[in-house]
């Protein structure tokens, strides 16, 4: 059987993938393969341990380390112990190093770093859009944000901005005559935003998308009955004195974001 050893600074997976593109192409030999992988390899004594263990196994060592002096040690063990060796990331390297004239990084796991940060944020915004508008409340304990406030104060726009930025968000719009979610309550209220707008401008706000959608949909946005929804509101806030509130009259999302995430921080922060 014939064994490889995939020996990687960060996770593998880059090895692993280009490997397995390869050993497509001998597909007759698929069940005589033994692949064992080392992750986060960065070390000389690390490189020793494992060229030692491919010369008694006589295995293959296909690696990608970023580290320059890394990877030449790895190269100087491999011969020395005559081991077959395939330098992955080396030749690629050099080769862009002239492209772009300027030398690599060499910090290991940056690929791995910007992938996982990139499906958090993906995983983030799905999150966002499945709890939207009070949907999956049984799952409220999951947000890391959850925005509470009537309508029309900007909660899912304010969600999607955040969720971009990878955190975990759900809204619950409050509307008079239907008790929130009781999962709501149960929350830490570090976690809870009321927000909320002047009556006018909240009244305006409704009226400017009545107009767009061109239909009327009855005391929507009456004065009086924004009042009595914001009342409302402010009942249930005052009822919740730990939930933080934010008056998002004239203010951009960007500016409500930060002041979320400025409150959060400061919470973090005073924790023990």
């Amino acid at each position: 059987m014939a064994v490889i050893f995939i020996v990687s600074d960060g996770t593998g997976r880059t090895a692993k993938h280009a490997l397995e593109a390869a050993l497509v192409q001998f597909s007759a030999s698929s069940n005589e393969q033994f692949i064992e992988i080392y992750a986060g390899v960065r070390t000389y004594e690390q490189i020793d341990e494992i060229v030692d263990e491919a010369a008694r196994r006589k295995a293959l060592i296909v690696y990608t380390l970023v580290n320059e002096e890394v990877r030449h040690y790895m190269q100087k063990a491999t011969r020395l112990h005559v081991v077959e060796s395939v330098d992955l990331m080396g030749p690629l390297l050099l080769k862009l190093t002239d492209h772009f004239d300027r030398q690599p990084e060499g910090t290991p796991g940056l690929y791995h770093a910007v992938n996982e940060d990139y499906f958090k944020r993906i995983d983030a915004v799905q999150f966002a859009f499945s709890h939207d508008d009070g949907q999956r409340s049984h799952e409220l304990d999951r947000a890391e944000i959850v925005l509470v406030g009537v309508s029309r104060t900007f909660k899912t726009p304010i969600s999607i901005y955040l969720a971009f930025k990878g955190w975990l968000v759900a809204n619950v719009p409050l509307i008079v005559g239907i008790s929130p979610p009781e999962e709501l309550f149960k929350l830490s209220p570090n976690k809870v935003f009321g927000l909320y707008n002047n009556p006018l401008d909240l009244s305006r706000l409704r009226k400017t998308r009545q107009e767009y959608l061109n239909g009327y949909t009855g005391d929507y946005a009456a004065l009086d009955f924004v009042k009595k929804e914001l009342e409302y509101a402010h009942h249930l806030f005052r009822l919740n004195p730990g939930w933080r509130t934010i008056n998002v009259s004239h203010k951009s999302i960007e500016e409500i974001a930060v002041e979320i995430l400025s409150w959060i921080q400061l919470q973090n922060k005073e924790k023990p």
